[in-house]
Formats: structure tokens, C-alpha cells, sequence
């Protein structure tokens, strides 16, 4: 069943919609394609990282967690009058990556108060809100306990700093009904086999959870449909672990996954029966899915299943349709989705939690200037190396020169930085303090070996780039998470020659209707970047159509020369001073292992005071101009 949501005049609504934070960019109309309603429906959030305040340097992406608030109480209104159902999940990895959970002391001082005022109905923990022991604490003090039983954490315990107990992080599954089908849902919380965890948490892979006894006992327990949401790439193995131990219990019964991690837009099925959805990152997507179908289960259902050998599902299993949708997080989106306008869409809570948000800003002194960006510098728009690139930026201005020891300033040095280390891009503009987080929200500081032989410290940088068997047989964890965590899902360029448009400019696209005033025209509206996503369900999941996005892979690491010689023919030093962010220690100490330098921990020292993200700040301040 679709809602036909009403057909809105872009140019009108485009003069009078404004983001919720002051100073936010207004939002840009797009053509629209309609969210299909089913029986049981979703609205899905996943990596915010902080990101509650929505993009104030990005139209596409304005809005904030007021308006959100907003529009899933307009959709469960509207879920009520159709006697549907609507739920919301959220799939981890809230913290780190704003300044509205970053810059206050301690760490997410208002972000925990502005989360929970949004009504999850199930929700897990992410990898980020573990790195930290005071982070997961804040997570089972805060998070857990405003959200008590739609908190799941299937596979997650917590150790209690009083009793040193390792106890369950939150209870490991939820069986509840929905509001208005009373359909009985089982729903699960994962997280992926992560093993950068604090020591005050523990990660149990997933092979080992399913065979638990609450685990065997929860997929016994005949509910219409199985919820997973987790903190895993829908296409990594853990999800594909669950998804068989559910299905070789229960044929025929719908599993709906939700994932996260890898910061992509992502969809797939299972099998015939089961549909999977990944909704980005940094609160520029909220994730649709929707169940059409005879989802409630009869006690013939039931007594069927228990007898059934073989597990196959009957000749008679009901039918189900699957849909998605990628929302841009954009005012004139939320607008068209729910038929309504500047006046009418925003609700006193939604308001109210949007004032929150400009308060806490406001507070942290968000919006101060340490320069003027002048020019855009892309992570993955632009290749590296090349002079639109934010690494290269960094490898040829900014790390040379905030990478100094005055005691060993002579001394020659490779400095090892992770293309991880650095979340957004940077847009020609103001560069704030908010940036400074967004940028790269990390506690990383410079660490170093001193007066490694040049012959052995050269090498590593290869070996991290290009991490073979002995590396992942030694190294702490996957290589993949020095990098940008995309490149889990993307291994390779994605490269647009031109502008792909997707819209044909003939009024309806699928059924769908554009976001515009003409009826209809043959004019093929103009179309700004963004998401053009093609999943293994189609090319039509973005809400919005956008023109294409080139996405260049980048290395896990890239290294800057400081104090050698600029002449090529001139001998490389017989010593350096090898540098290197401190999240990479781990796979750094194995490099120089392999290449012939018998280096511990206790060889690695701090080479410089201060955090990367103070340092690269401090920099910015100097060299960048103070207006623009």
C-alpha cells in the first residue's frame, strides 16, 4: 500500500523551509519518489555519530533530531488512521564524529538528554560507543538505562566497575507486540566480531552466541516476524551466521535485518523471506523498510512448523513485498513524505528538542572560527594524491609541520598517519570548532620509535598499505579498520564520467512523481550530488534523485617525508624517527617485525604533546585566514 503524499511546489517551499539550527544551509528540492507503506513498517538510524544537529554546511542534509522527532510522529500518526504498524530501531555508533557529542567535558554532556527524547523502539550498540571504558560506561549508565527494555545487546557484557561481575550489557532479545496488529516480534541485538573493545566490555563473536541457550530458546518462540538490527555490514558474515541459525528453525517465518557499521546505503534479501537494510551514516540518511503480507501467524502456523521434517517452507507459506527507501535527511523531503509544510510539519516536542540542540552549540561555542577553508578538500571525491584531496593536504601541509620534537627536530622522520583518522571533508568556508570534531573526532596523538634503521622503517608503510597473510595472521584486527570504514563495503573507484540522471522527466518514474510545480514538464530538472545508490535490489531505494558522486579508494595510510633532503638524487638518512598515530600501534609494531626491526611496545614513546585533533586546529588557526 503507498502513500501518495501530496505534490509540493518546489520553488515555494525552497523560499520558505529552514534547516532547525541557526545558521544551518536551507534545504534544496529534488524530485521525490514516494514511501511504499506496508504492513509493518520502519524508520531506521544508524552511525549519527553525534551528528544530531543534522549538516549546517550541507542543504541536502539539514535537518536536525527535532525534525526527525517530528516527522516519526507525523508517520505514526499516519500508521495509526491505516491500522498499520511503525517502528523505529537505531543500529549503533552514535558517538564520536560532532562536536555535540565531542567538545564537551566529559563527552557527551548534552548528546545523551537529546538522544533519548526520539521514541526507539529497539535499539544496539556500535563498535565507537566501546573504543573507551568511560564511553561503554556512559553507554550502560545513560543509554541503557533511558531506553530500558528496547535496549538489546545479544552478543555484548559489561563488566561492573563495583563487582567486577561480568554482566549482560542489556537483555539479549525482546519479544513484544506492536500497537495496532498485535503482531509478536522477537528482535535481536549484534554487534560485528570487534575486538578493539575496552577491557570493561566484552564482544562474544556471533558463531558462539547462536549457540547459546537464549539464543536457541528466543527462535523457538513462534513470533510473526524476527527483528535483527546489529552493528554489521549487511553483506558481512556475522548477519548470514544469524539469518541461518533463525531460518534452519523457522521456514517460513519473515527476518528483517538491520545494519550498520560500514556507512554505506545497502540492501539485500537473504532469501525469499528475509530482506536486510543498511541506511548510511552521519544522519544524512533515515532508512525505510516496509512488510506487506499475511504476517500474523494462525495456531495452524505454528503446529505446522513444530511438525515440519525437513524445515522447508509449505506449499501454502504466505506471500510477502519488501520495500526500501533511503531518505535524505532534508526538510523538503520530510515535507513531502508526511504532505505537509514549514507551518504545519514541525510538533512542540520535535521544536523543543531542536532548541535543545542550539542550546547546547551555543555552549560549546560550536560555531567558533579558527579559519577560512579555501577550497574544498575531499576523502573520497577526489583521488589521492592529487591537489583536491584532503590526504594529500595533510601529508604535504599539515603533517610536516605540526610533527616536530624540538629535541629531535633535526633528526629526519616518516610520519605514519591511518586515512581512518579522518571522517568528512573539509568545505571551503568556515572551519569551526564543530569542524574540528567532525573532521576527526579521536583522541589520537603522535607516538614514535626513535633512530630506526631508514632501510626497515621504509617498508612499513607498504606493508600497512598492502597487509598480507602474516600481517593478518599477527596484527590485532582486520587491516581494513586503519581505513575509512566505507571501504569495508567499497573495494574499489566508482567513477561517473558524467552526471548519471535517473530521473526521466516524464512527470511519474515507477510511479512515483517528482518534487516540482510543472505537472509533469518533459524539462529535466536540475539535479545536485548526492546519493545514487544501487544495492542488490535496485538502483530506486534514494527518496531523493540525485546527479552521481565519484568515490575514489584511498589507502589504509599514507606517510609524509619531514627533514630529508628535496634533492631525489641526495642518499636517503642510514636513521629516522619513525611517527605514527597511536590507533595504528598494533599493525605498525608487526610491519617492523616483518621488515627486520625487532621493535616492542616498550620501544614507543609520545613524540609530540597534544591530540591530532588540537594540533591539525592549531594549524589551521596560523596558516588559514581568519574571515572569509
Amino acid at each position: 500500500m503507498a502513500v501518495k503524499a501530496s505534490i509540493l511546489v518546489a520553488s515555494v517551499i525552497a523560499t520558505l523551509a529552514r534547516a532547525a539550527q541557526p545558521g544551518a544551509a536551507s534545504p534544496i528540492a529534488a524530485p521525490m519518489r514516494d514511501l511504499v507503506w506496508g504492513k509493518l513498517n520502519f524508520l531506521h538510524t544508524t552511525d549519527t555519530h553525534g551528528w544530531h544537529g543534522g549538516h549546517l554546511q550541507e542543504a541536502q542534509y539539514s535537518a536536525d533530531w527535532g525534525d526527525y522527532i517530528s516527522f516519526a510522529e507525523h508517520l505514526r500518526k499516519e500508521a495509526d488512521e491505516q491500522g498499520v504498524d511503525l517502528l523505529l530501531v537505531d543500529t549503533g555508533d552514535r558517538v564520536e564524529g560532532n562536536g555535540l557529542y565531542d567538545a564537551s567535558n566529559p563527552k557527551g554532556k548534552y548528546y545523551y538528554d537529546i538522544y533519548r527524547e526520539q521514541d526507539v523502539d529497539i535499539i544496539c550498540t556500535g563498535n565507537h560507543e566501546l573504543y573507551y571504558a568511560s564511553t561503554a560506561d556512559g553507554e550502560h549508565l545513560r543509554t541503557v538505562p533511558n531506553f530500558q527494555d528496547k535496549y538489546v545487546a545479544s552478543n555484548l557484557d559489561y563488566i561492573d566497575p563495583k563487582t567486577g561481575l561480568q554482566i549482560p550489557m542489556a537483555q539479549r532479545y525482546r519479544k513484544f507486540q506492536t500497537k495496532n496488529q498485535k503482531l509478536t516480534i522477537v528482535a535481536m541485538g549484534f554487534l560485528f566480531d570487534f575486538t578493539g573493545n575496552a577491557n570493561n566490555t566484552v564482544v562474544q563473536p556471533v558463531r558462539e552466541t547462536i549457540k547459546e541457550q537464549w539464543f536457541q530458546d528466543a527462535i523457538r518462540e513462534n513470533p510473526d516476524v524476527f527483528v535483527v538490527i546489529g552493528h554489521v555490514g549487511v553483506k558481512m558474515p556475522e548477519f548470514k551466521e544469524i539469518f541461518t541459525a533463525i531460518r534452519r528453525q523457522n521456514a517460513e517465518t519473515p527476518i528483517l535485518f538491520f545494519g550498520g557499521h560500514v556507512h554505506v546505503r545497502d540492501a539485500t534479501a537473504y532469501d525469499s523471506r528475509s530482506f536486510a537494510i543498511a541506511s548510511g551514516r552521519y544522519f544524512e540518511t533515515i532508512g525505510w523498510m516496509s512488510v506487506d503480507g499475511d504476517l500474523k501467524r494462525t495456531t495452524k502456523d505454528v503446529v505446522a512448523a513444530a511438525v515440519d521434517d525437513d524445515n522447508s517452507p509449505s506449499t501454502e507459506a504466505a506471500e510477502f513485498s519488501f520495500h526500501r527507501r533511503y531518505i535524505d535527511n532534508n526538510l523538503l523531503g520530510l515535507y513531502y513524505h508526511t504532505g505537509l509544510n514549514k507551518s504545519t510539519f514541525p510538533t512542540d516536542h520535535g521544536r523543543n528538542v531542536s532548541q535543545m540542540i542550539a542550546q547546547a552549540r551555543k555552549d560549546l561555542d560550536l560555531d567558533y572560527t579558527f579559519g577560512c577553508a579555501p577550497k574544498n578538500l575531499w576523502m573520497t571525491r577526489a583521488p589521492y594524491p592529487s591537489e583536491d584531496s584532503i590526504y594529500t593536504w595533510l601529508e604535504k601541509e599539515v603533517l610536516p609541520e605540526i610533527a616536530i620534537n624540538d629535541d629531535r627536530k633535526d633528526v629526519p622522520r616518516l610520519v605514519i598517519m591511518n586515512t581512518g583518522a579522518i571522517r568528512f571533508d573539509v568545505f571551503k568556508g568556515k572551519f569551526t570548532r564543530d569542524t574540528t570534531y567532525i573532521i576527526s573526532p579521536f583522541l589520537s596523538v603522535l607516538n614514535y620509535i626513535p633512530d630506526v634503521p631508514y632501510e626497515v622503517a621504509s617498508k612499513v608503510i607498504g606493508l600497512l598499505n598492502n597487509a598480507g597473510r602474516i600481517m593478518e595472521e599477527h596484527a590485532p584486527m582486520d587491516a581494513r579498520f586503519m581505513a575509512i570504514p566505507e571501504q569495508f563495503a567499497i573495494t574499489q573507484d566508482i567513477i561517473h564520467e558524467k552526471p548519471v540522471p535517473s530521473f526521466a522527466g516524464e512527470g511519474v518514474v515507477d510511479g512515483q512523481k517528482p518534487l516540482s510545480g510543472d505537472g509533469g514538464s518533459k524539462k529535466e530538472p536540475v539535479l545536485i550530488e548526492g546519493y545514487t545508490t544501487k544495492d542488490d535490489i535496485g538502483d530506486d531505494g534514494d527518496d531523493a534523485i540525485h546527479s552521481a558522486i565519484n568515490f575514489y579508494v584511498v589507502p589504509n595510510c599514507i606517510q609524509a617525508e619531514v627533514g630529508f633532503s628535496p634533492k631525489e638524487e641526495d642518499e636517503k638518512p642510514e636513521r629516522v624517527d619513525l611517527v605514527f598515530f597511536d590507533f595504528i600501534q598494533p599493525w605498525v609494531t608487526v610491519a617492523l617485525k616483518i621488515s627486520g626491526g625487532d621493535y616492542t611496545n616498550d620501544d614507543v614513546k609520545r613524540y609530540v604533546n597534544g591530540t591530532f585533533t588540537e594540533l591539525m586546529a592549531g594549524w589551521i588557526k596560523e596558516n588559514w585566514p581568519a574571515n572569509c
